[in-house]
């Protein structure tokens, strides 16, 4: 069999190894269960149009099933976004370590959590990871049995709000709409914040465009040294 054909079919294995769901909470301490105030897909595959309204919160090819639960988390801790290839998939199988790219985490301050789409304006991001001295933010939050640390601002208002956790593979980015993105929406309470920050907010979809150069981008390409630009907006900090 030629090198070529050989590639293609690990390639093809990586994909579907390489799905990943953000499943899990944990919150002050407390781990909920899966699917616990998350609307998770009964499917593991990414969303690759950008332009798409299910880039707000998944969906379809991935239906996700709606929560009727709300986490309570205190300003100014961290939280955990815990990843895993399947709902059933346990600290080991968190996505595959081949599917490398940026990590995002983002908020936005809804009336209903249960209810609000997440569609639209009002978003803000609150963490992000990217490339640095060779190694991908995916890799990290691999290699930390799947949490995704995310600090919640401390200066942000008192109230309900959907987050949104994010990690990007971009080992096919090198094409228009390659980049896989993988997101749920986890809704929260927030109680213990001072109200005093003032986020810029951005709408999703429109956070990100399909030609943003952290998107269309051959990382195969790139060295330990090389830079890489994270989609969207900057973190809004306090």
């Amino acid at each position: 069999m030629k090198p070529s054909v050989l590639l293609a079919g690990v390639a093809s294995a990586s994909v579907a190894s390489g799905h990943t769901i953000f499943s899990q909470l944990t919150a002050d301490g407390k781990t909920y269960a899966v699917s616990y105030g998350i609307r998770t897909p009964s499917y593991d595959g990414p969303q690759t149009d950008v332009n798409a309204k299910n880039m707000a919160c998944n969906g379809a090819p991935n239906p996700t099933t709606p929560s009727d639960k709300i986490i309570p988390v205190t300003a100014g801790s961290n939280v955990s976004a815990v990843w895993r290839h399947t709902l059933q998939s346990g600290p080991n199988d968190v996505m595959d370590p081949g599917h490398k790219g940026p990590v995002m985490a983002y908020l936005k301050k809804v009336t209903d959590a249960k209810t609000d789409s997440g569609v639209g304006d009002g978003w803000f991001k609150i963490q992000e990871g990217g490339y640095t001295n060779g190694k991908w933010a995916t890799n990290v939050v691999i290699d930390n049995q799947g949490n995704q640390v995310i600090t919640i601002p401390k200066c942000i208002a008192n109230g309900q709000y959907l987050l949104r956790a994010e990690m990007v593979a971009l080992h096919g980015a090198r094409s228009t709409n390659g980049a896989q993105l993988y997101m749920e929406c986890a809704q929260i309470e927030v109680t213990g914040g001072t109200g005093t920050g003032k986020p810029k907010t951005s709408s999703i979809p429109g956070v990100y465009k399909t030609n943003d150069p952290g998107l269309l981008i051959d990382i195969y390409s790139m060295k330990t040294t090389s830079a890489y630009v994270i989609p969207g907006p900057p973190v809004f900090t306090c």
